[in-house]
């Protein structure tokens, strides 16, 4: 059994552990089933093991599993030699890891009769796909399970796409053996928290009854006496084997390729070097232009690092695209700021063993040599499966890697089944996710019986978003032309390519390629799998959803058949997931449909077309499919939009009166929805100010104080410091008022200072003092304007091509205070390096040295989105002019609480519709489009100031209405970093919260 449990729980359980009157531990303190017998006897029984010869062997009442982490304890690493006795692993953790299982319990073999046992190999996502496979199809409950894993952390999200190879290419420094992308490592960048990745939670290895080995790989196999030993000499017998074992990536013999700076890309730890080494240094080089390596790329581009890709094919993803595509990419990604060569050969490392990598000598197309200059190498060069322990064994390998199998994924030895990236089935070594899920799930069944299960191969489409570009090949991308024609699309303005390819009679699509466009992706894979004739011409294929006409929604479900294969990750087709919604009613959700189906839980790239499904399915079998806003209204949010700007309705009372589910005053008092919904509305369209009276009991708590509202009920103040510009004196002011009040200051990260922990009563003072100091409101508690940030720009930067100070400044003086759906974020990044991180904001402008390109509809937060080019290298006044279009188009049209990305997506015909409505003024609207924004701009009045003078308004923020005292009602403590903070709240005891409360978020904590 394995300790998970720290602190008080942990006392408790060390007290079971050396206490004369208990044995064993609880189940509350572990993972797995807890070994019910003393321990002089477990050790009795492992000895007798020994004198009789007989193969050790974990009993089936007991769990290896890997410790849960917790404390800072330093791990303590493997214990290696003999088989260990019995007893609990005692070494500590990261919080962020699962760690080694050092030691287990052994026991006597299972008498016959018993369970057959299934020993897996590896704990990868293969792996543990074949896991949960197993039990789902073991109904009789015949298997056990006993799992290794090489790694101590549980099985985590590698990558989310995939892709194949034939077994010819693994040669050494082939051109064209990249592999996978493996998306889920590039995240761990950005959270650096492994639980984050974990792919199911470790609770769920206790309930399945597993056991468990982490950071204890299989280091030989006896397919004579079928038993398997571990490194830390473990053996166990086996009555079936799966081999999971995967791959390890192709290291080229490259000259000073083992100098220190040089790393692949593959594992949590190898994040962990590069993130090290990447500390204080300027520049790296990604060895490989495949999926992997644009991957690697992005990651040395996000931390900070000036990033050269060298390929030696001639264009990047030579597996995925063809050569348009390939170049469209390396010029898209070359706007980034990194530099792509390709048909170079990659000649040498240059560095020395003790200051490591200095640069990579590098022989480009014409034969010249040059030196790229580089702090830090990474290979990502291809994979090579790893077979070495089946080959030891004596199962069959193929003669340049992989380990052979038949349709029913067994090896040469019947008792010996392999899966994922370690097998050769039909001469192609099969990368993560889709083939390896694939075999998982066919491996598992031909286990339980069903023997007509078969694995004949496996679809290689991927869809993915590289370095901000999204691309995607689906079906047979590269057919043979003998047999098929191909149309092509190419709009490099707009960074658009498109190539679909028909057999020869136009009558079924074969494949394609999709590069700057995905939208149709889905739709487009559903029919390369669909038997089924054409319905829609090449022409309407090619040009898809942004050529459609219609306002009206558009669904990518339209022509779908039944067998299509919406979800090919996990091979769940259409009529899956409809007899799913018939299942569960009118009340399915996407939620329901992911649980039920496993669709939408990998790469995500599906979901999409399956809403589109659920949509149209709960249509069709007569359920109701609503978009009214609440019970009080009957129509949506842009509806009640058109509604109250023809009527020219100017409260809520009157709009209920004449618009309300029960007209003339019948229609109740209205929701926590609807009245926020239409109070930021007329604000959107008269800027009246919110806290007036037919308005203020309209407003979020947020709203209603101006100011948000923290855990204790205190509030946070962010005064508003235009492009992140603050003059000394202004730092001044606000340190004072912050010590004057006892306010716990923190800079944000929309480059400004938010102050925090000030009480209900002084927040008029505070703003009176801010407004004096020349400070504004910065509206963080509204669904409005919050931030523009700006790089220093060049005024200041030595790489800045425009002033973007200047010009954030005045954007969002220009903005500021516009009510909206959602919060709104921009930035003005002076030039292509991108300082101020313009791409990942509802509308940002990034300088070069003709003008400024415009992206549109980008946000971070929990679901992050990286914006679109809606114009490029325009003047300052053009940006003006559709940024004015864009948001007020935006406000009048968008759902509520949707943030700009969201509505995007949602909107028909996407980006390209959206350049339609704001620089083509396709719907003769921009006119008025501009004239709104004009109103909001020449009406806009600091809601700070307009209380702090009116002493009816600063009359709602008192505490007492008949006394001037003030009680405090906030313990505060000092907390590590000498500031005051609330004190921590009880364990059991319930959160502060208003009634009202709807949203809290701040700059702080979005």
């Amino acid at each position: 059994s394995i300790l998970i449990k720290g602190g008080k729980d942990a006392t408790e359980a060390f007290d079971a552990i050396h206490s004369s009157a208990a044995r064993v531990l609880a189940d509350k303190y572990c993972i797995g089933k807890v070994l019910n017998v003393p321990v002089e006897e477990t050790v009795e029984q492992e000895e007798k093991g020994e004198e009789t010869g007989k193969p050790h062997r974990v009993d089936s009442s007991v769990s290896v599993s890997g410790m849960v982490g917790g404390g800072n304890n330093n791990n303590n690493g493997v214990n290696g030699g003999s088989a260990p006795t019995g007893g609990v692993p005692t070494s500590g953790t990261d919080p962020n890891e699962l760690m080694t299982a050092n030691e287990a319990v052994l026991g006597n073999p299972e008498p016959e009769g018993e369970k057959l046992t299934v020993v897996v190999v590896g704990l990868g996502m293969v792996g543990l796909r074949f896991i949960e496979k197993l039990i789902e199809y073991d109904t009789e409950k015949k298997y056990r399970v006993v799992v290794f894993g090489e790694e101590k952390h549980l099985a985590y999200n590698r990558g989310k796409v995939k892709h194949t190879f034939p077994f010819h290419l693994f040669q050494l420094y082939s051109p064209i053996t990249y592999t996978h992308t493996p998306v889920g490592l590039t995240q761990y960048f950005t959270h650096r928290s492994l639980p984050t990745m974990l792919m199911t939670d470790s609770t769920w290895y206790t309930t399945s009854n597993l056991t468990l080995h982490l950071n204890d790989p299989i280091t030989s196999i006896s397919t004579s006496t079928r038993t398997v030993t571990s490194s830390l000499g473990i053996t166990v017998p086996y009555d079936r084997l799966v081999l999971a074992t995967g791959s390890s990536p192709f290291v080229p013999p490259l000259k000073g390729g083992s100098l220190p700076g040089v790393y692949v890309y593959r594992t949590i730890e190898d994040l962990e070097l590069i993130i090290e080494r990447a500390k204080g240094r300027k520049t790296a080089v990604v060895v490989g232009g495949g999926l992997l390596g644009l991957e690697a790329a992005k990651a040395c581009h996000d931390l900070g690092l000036r990033t050269t890709i060298l390929e030696r094919a001639p264009w990047l993803m030579r597996r995925q695209m063809d050569e348009q595509g390939g170049k469209m990419l390396a010029t898209e990604i070359g706007k980034l700021g990194l530099t792509a060569y390709v048909n170079t050969v990659t000649q040498e490392v240059v560095g020395g063993p003790e200051r490591g990598v200095e640069g990579v000598r590098i022989q480009e197309e014409g034969g010249e040599v040059k030196q790229v200059e580089a702090d830090m190498v990474v290979l990502s060069c291809g994979i090579i499966p790893r077979d070495d322990v089946a080959k030891q064994a004596g199962i069959k390998v193929g003669p340049r890697g992989g380990i052979m199998v038949d349709d029913h994924l067994v090896t040469s030895d019947e008792n010996v089944m392999a899966i994922g990236e370690c097998v050769l089935h039909g001469g192609m070594v099969y990368g993560l996710v889709a083939p390896g899920y694939d075999m998982a799930d066919t491996a598992a069944a031909v286990l339980c019986g069903m023997e007509d299960k078969r694995f004949t191969g496996a679809d290689m489409s991927t869809k993915l978003k590289l370095l901000g570009v999204n691309v995607a090949s689906f079906g047979d991308y590269f057919a043979d032309p003998k047999d098929s024609a191909m149309v092509t699309f190419h709009d490099p303005f707009a960074s658009i390519y498109k190539c679909l390819i028909f057999n020869k009679d136009a009558s079924r699509l074969l494949g394609g390629i999709l590069v700057g466009d995905t939208n149709d992706y889905g739709k487009l894979l559903a029919l390369t799998k669909s038997t089924k004739p054409l319905t829609q011409t090449p022409a309407d294929l090619l040009h898809g959803s942004s050529a459609k006409k219609s306002t009206t929604s558009s669904s990518e479900d339209d022509d779908l058949p039944d067998d299509a294969q919406i979800c090919s990750c996990n091979n769940v087709t259409k009529s899956t997931i409809t007899t799913a919604i018939t299942k569960k009613g009118p009340t399915c959700s996407i939620t329901d449909i992911k649980k039920c189906t496993k669709a939408g839980t990998s790469c995500g790239g599906c979901v999409p077309v399956i809403q589109d499904v659920l949509t149209k399915h709960l249509a069709k079998t007569g359920a109701k499919i609503t978009t009214t806003l609440c019970e009080h209204f009957a129509y949506s949010r842009a509806e009640l939009f058109d509604i109250i700007k023809v009527t020219r309705t100017t409260t809520f009372s009157s709009l209920l009166a004449s618009h309300g589910t029960s007209p003339n005053g019948g229609g109740g008092e209205g929701c926590e929805i609807c009245k926020p919904t239409i109070a930021s509305i007329l604000a959107s369209l008269y800027n009246e100010h919110v806290l007036d009276p037919p308005h203020k009991t309209l407003q979020d708590t947020n709203d209603r104080f101006l100011a948000n509202m923290q855990r204790d009920g205190s509030f946070s103040v962010v005064p508003r410091m235009a492009g992140g510009v603050v003059t000394p004196e202004g730092l001044i002011a606000i340190g004072e008022i912050a010590k004057r009040f006892g306010l716990y200051t923190k800079v944000t990260g929309g480059q400004r200072i938010d102050m925090f922990g000030a009480r209900k009563q002084d927040l008029p003072e505070i703003w009176s003092l801010l407004v004096t100091a020349g400070f504004e409101s910065g509206h963080a508690y509204g669904k409005s304007l919050r931030t523009i940030k700006s790089c220093v720009g060049s005024e200041w930067c030595r790489y800045g091509m425009r002033d973007s100070v200047t010009f954030a400044v005045f954007l969002e003086n220009r903005y500021k205070g516009l009510r909206s759906p959602h919060k709104l974020k921009s930035a003005v990044s002076g030039c292509i390096r991108e300082c101020a991180e313009a791409q990942g904001k509802d509308f940002g402008l990034i300088a070069t040295d003709k003008g400024y390109n415009l992206y549109v509809c980008g946000n971070g937060g929990s679901k992050p989105k990286h914006a679109v080019l809606l114009a490029a290298e325009i003047p300052e006044e053009t940006c003006v002019k559709y940024i004015d279009r864009f948001l007020m188009f935006y406000v009048a049209t968008a759902d509520r609480l949707m943030r700009t990305a969201r509505w995007l997506e949602k909107l028909p015909g996407g980006i390209e519709y959206l350049k339609q409505v704001v620089v083509e003024d396709k719907l003769g609207i921009c006119d008025e489009l501009e004239s709104r924004m004009e109103h909001i701009v020449a009406t806009y009045q600091d809601e700070w100031k307009t209380v702090v003078e009116d002493p009816i308004r600063r009359a709602d923020f008192v505490q007492f209405v008949n006394t001037p005292t003030t009680e405090p009602t906030i313990e505060m403590v000092t907390d590590k970093h000498g500031q005051r903070r609330p004190a921590d709240q009880p364990k059991n005891s319930r959160p502060r919260r208003s009634r009202k409360l709807i949203s809290l978020d701040s700059d702080t904590t979005t």
